[in-house]
């Protein structure tokens, strides 16, 4: 049976091609939002066509919807002969920003050497494509199957996924009692099966200061010195602490088995003026500055924990810091999510992946957060894992791309992994 529906899947080659190249073309960059019912009409068309019933869901209320930009979500189900388990194959429809350093037009899908250039190529267009290859030749090969298929497109997981994954859970969608089985087509490689991920702590801290004239700064107080006292912390304290723990967990690159945190932006004193603004500054000492940080946590720190060590940090900036006042703001928090390895996915994952390619795949883990925190954490399914075609270095790079063999060869580990699963 799987040489057959191998067979199927080596000839959609031209249409996986054109397939991925039509979803990178339609730039649905987020932020802001853009062209969420586009690609939602362009999969509806898509799905329809092979017999799935798509039902539109958007997320109102949701975190980013408006109606200028609202969060549409599609969900499509084709029905098998008889009653049985059913797969869910999730995909994330936005993309990230494209960035400077391209040599590709970043929604062109120029296609060169086995690759086809884009962003969202590899994060993850070209997973979304290879699951509708996969289950479309599955159904066309075994139409009597039993059970069911699903395949879903969803918003904002580049913004934390409330507006996609997380709302559709929360509207029972991925209820145990109508999905079973979840494959997440994240590029973690063709070989390697992803059971979760760290977990996140993202806050704002602000120092205060006075404002005064800028040739009379002890007549005030800076705020970004007071800043630079954190940073200092971070530096001697904070960073070789997190460098000291390390995680059971196999996350992917070995990097990334350490605690770490990313300062995303650093704000103090005068907004930036326009770029066609031709004056000079104000002289004022800032009496504010504020720094956003992203803490990347392992399954080993509880998130109250995290927390602490950086206010502890802070205080202890007070205590011998004059006039030091700061105000810390949790903007968000994700817990680490992992699946079982004897889970039913994983152990089918697995068998599929020795089918198509002839050996073991590798376990890992992912250095970021993806949407399996909202179906574990919310949907309460916990046998769901990421596999997809793709490099996860890649993502959100400049001339980010997705091998086309890697794509084919992920085909017949989804569809494989099909029939172990719907087949009697």
């Amino acid at each position: 049976m799987s040489d057959r529906l191998f067979h199927r899947i080596e000839n959609t080659r031209d249409d996986l091609i054109t397939l991925t190249q039509d979803l990178i073309a339609i730039p649905t960059l987020n932020p802001p939002g853009q062209h969420y019912a586009t690609i939602c009409d362009y999969l509806d068309t898509r799905l329809s066509r092979s017999g799935f019933d798509t039902t539109w869901v958007r997320a109102e209320g949701a975190p980013g919807d408006s109606e200028t930009h609202p969060r549409w979500n599609l969900i499509a189900r084709h029905e098998g002969r008889h009653s049985g388990a059913c797969v869910h194959f999730n995909s994330h429809t936005d993309v990230v920003e494209v960035g400077h350093g391209w040599t590709h037009d970043p929604f062109g899908g120029a296609v060169h050497d086995d690759k086809i250039y884009g962003r969202g190529a590899c994060d993850m267009k070209g997973g979304l494509a290879t699951s509708i290859v996969a289950a479309e030749a599955f159904i066309a090969e075994h139409p009597e199957y039993s059970g069911a298929i699903e395949i879903s497109g969803t918003a904002d997981e580049e913004s934390g996924g409330y507006g996609g994954v997380a709302y559709l859970a929360e509207q029972g969608w991925f209820d145990p009692k109508r999905v079973q089985h979840v494959i997440i087509p994240e590029p973690l490689n063709k070989d390697r099966i992803c059971l979760g991920h760290r977990g996140g702590w993202w806050a704002e801290i602000e120092t205060k200061g006075e404002i005064a004239h800028g040739s009379m700064p002890f007549l005030g107080d800076c705020a970004v010195r007071h800043m630079g006292a954190v940073l200092a912390a971070f530096e001697e304290q904070l960073f070789p602490a997190m460098a000291s723990r390390v995680t059971e967990m196999p996350v992917v690159p070995t990097g990334a088995r350490q605690s770490t945190m990313n300062i995303n932006s650093v704000h103090g004193g005068q907004p930036e003026q326009a770029a066609d603004y031709t004056g000079l500054p104000a002289h004022c000492v800032p009496d504010s500055c504020r720094i956003v940080i992203d803490r990347r946590f392992l399954m080993e720190e509880p998130i109250e924990a995290v927390r602490q060590e950086i206010i502890d940090l802070l205080d202890e900036i007070k205590s011998r810091r004059a006039h030091f006042e700061y105000e810390i703001r949790e903007l968000n928090h994700v817990i680490p999510s992992m699946t079982d390895k004897d889970a039913p996915i994983v152990s089918t994952v697995h068998s599929a992946i020795c089918d198509v390619l002839g050996r073991d795949p590798s376990y890992v883990a992912s250095p970021g957060s993806y949407d399996q925190k909202h179906i574990d954490r919310i949907g309460k399914l916990g046998n769901c894992i990421a596999y997809g075609p793709g490099i996860l270095e890649l993502a959100h790079k400049p001339d980010e791309w997705i091998g086309i063999s890697d794509m084919l060869d992920s085909a017949k580990v989804m569809a494989r992994s099909l029939e172990r699963l719907l087949l009697p």
